[in-house]
């Protein structure tokens, strides 16, 4: 069992979370550690005694997002239309990547993540089954399809946000068309096996 922290490194831990929260919504990822500690009124020695790693940060940070992905899952599951389900919970994540540069920054390296891999390997396969199965969506479509999706859009938030802040929608709605089953041609080459989608996340993170 963790040991609860003190309530003053409660607070210190509480104070640089929501310091890097800020920052890397407006800036992205690469802020300085010691901005942020500066940020939250504390010193780097405090961050690193906390987040020893950046990433523990990072993951930190994202940890509520994680949380809604899965809530999201859920209600599209929820949705008697398999294939709104499948695109409003795509869209929904899309719009986390928008508002949020340093998320957008996260998707960009791995697909959408829920805390809990199981489950979240569960919930995804499921929205995607249920859309194969009612027909709407193209039947050689994978789970590991759908980091390309994520990915594509994460890069067209990245190069348009200052030009066309919604220019993602059209580039998310032109995917759609693309993995409906009745326009469905045949494709060139096979989906990514699981072990090589982890292989390729290993590389981008």
């Amino acid at each position: 069992m963790t040991k609860p922290l003190r309530k003053d490194a409660q607070r210190n831990r509480d104070l640089l979370v929501e310091a890097a929260r800020g920052l890397y919504a407006e800036r992205g990822l690469d802020v300085a550690l010691e901005e942020i500690a500066k940020t939250a009124g504390v010193s780097i020695g405090t961050l690193y005694n906390h987040f020893p790693q950046r990433a523990d940060l990072v993951n930190a940070v994202f940890a509520d997002r994680t949380e809604t992905v899965a809530k999201l899952a859920e209600h599209a599951l929820s949705l008697d239309d398999a294939w709104i389900g499948l695109t409003s919970f795509v869209e929904r994540v899309c719009e986390l990547q928008a508002a949020d540069r340093g998320y957008n920054e996260l998707a960009a390296t791995r697909p959408p993540q829920i805390e809990d891999l199981e489950r979240g390997y569960e919930l995804m396969t499921r929205i995607v089954d249920r859309a194969k199965e009612s027909g709407a969506l193209r039947a050689d479509f994978t789970l590991e399809d759908m980091a390309f999706v994520t990915w594509g859009i994460a890069r067209t938030v990245e190069a348009t946000a200052a030009v066309r802040p919604e220019a993602w929608r059209r580039h998310l709605a032109l995917l759609f068309d693309g993995m409906r089953a009745p326009a469905a041609n045949p494709l060139p080459e096979p989906a990514l096996l699981p072990e090589e989608l982890a292989r390729v996340m290993g590389g981008c993170g």
